[in-house]
């Protein structure tokens, strides 16, 4: 295209606007947080950023990252659709910060939870309420086998109803009730479960006024290096800012 019909295009796009008032949507943002306060799991998190950015791009959303808490303020948090806690660990968020985000939510936000967030603000109920689970222990990395018990959800359509794969496994000291379970973890394929026959790994749920999804899954960058994970995360976080939850 050259100059002179670019700026032909342009032109055009600017007289619609005035005369129908039509604006091309805005695309939507969402803020991936990964600041630590206790074990840090590096390799995934520099994964998850870069992949998160890159997918982004390619799926209609921008992905801004950052590891400070200064970003929840009220102002900051309009901007984002969504907010994606990246294997975040210990306490965070101050209370004033807190407060911010509870406002988010309550305001309609989306909420991503990706692996160590539920090792995250164990002592604001809230916030677990909204992750749908706190973290107690996992024994050493290994391969399991994961039951997809809803194949019609946006994080999990493309997924085996099967899925043997290796990860660090979550056992939780607490798991909520209101809770749409998507994967559940057999504890009789490896050793060092904790929760028994039902042990869910991944859920969503409307909550507070917005929308909350949970997998514990994604403990280093190869889980990021797998197109099925990613894809998971990615449903994750299409339905955190707005997608319907289900696919036909």
């Amino acid at each position: 295209m050259s100059k002179t019909q670019s700026l032909f295009c342009i032109l055009v796009l600017i007289v619609s606007v005035a005369i129908t008032g039509y604006a091309p949507p805005k695309q939507k943002k969402i803020l991936v947080f990964s600041k630590t306060a206790g074990f840090r799991h590096t390799s995934a998190i520099q994964a998850g950023k870069k992949h998160l950015m890159e997918a982004g791009r390619q799926s209609g959303f921008h992905a801004d990252t950052t590891e400070s808490s200064l970003a929840f303020t009220a102002e900051n948090l309009k901007k984002y659709a969504a907010v994606v806690f990246l294997c975040t660990t210990g306490d965070v968020l101050n209370p004033d910060q807190q407060r911010v985000f509870q406002a988010f939510i309550r305001n309609g936000g989306g909420y991503v939870g990706l692996h160590s967030s539920a090792d995250t603000e164990y002592d604001w109920p809230w916030f677990g309420e909204l992750n749908g689970a706190y973290f107690k222990s996992h024994p050493r990395p290994q391969e399991a086998i994961f039951n997809v018990v809803d194949l019609n959800n946006i994080a999990t359509a493309h997924l085996p109803k099967v899925w043997k794969r290796l990860d660090e496994l979550y056992n939780f000291k607490w798991i909520g009730t209101d809770l749409n379970v998507l994967i559940t973890i057999d504890e009789t394929s490896y050793n060092g479960g904790g929760n028994g026959e039902n042990h869910p790994m991944a859920w969503y749920h409307d909550f507070d006024g917005g929308r909350a999804f949970y997998t514990a899954l994604g403990h280093d960058n190869k889980s990021w290096e797998d197109p099925l994970y990613l894809q998971h995360v990615l449903g994750a976080i299409k339905y955190a800012i707005g997608a319907k939850p289900q696919v036909k």
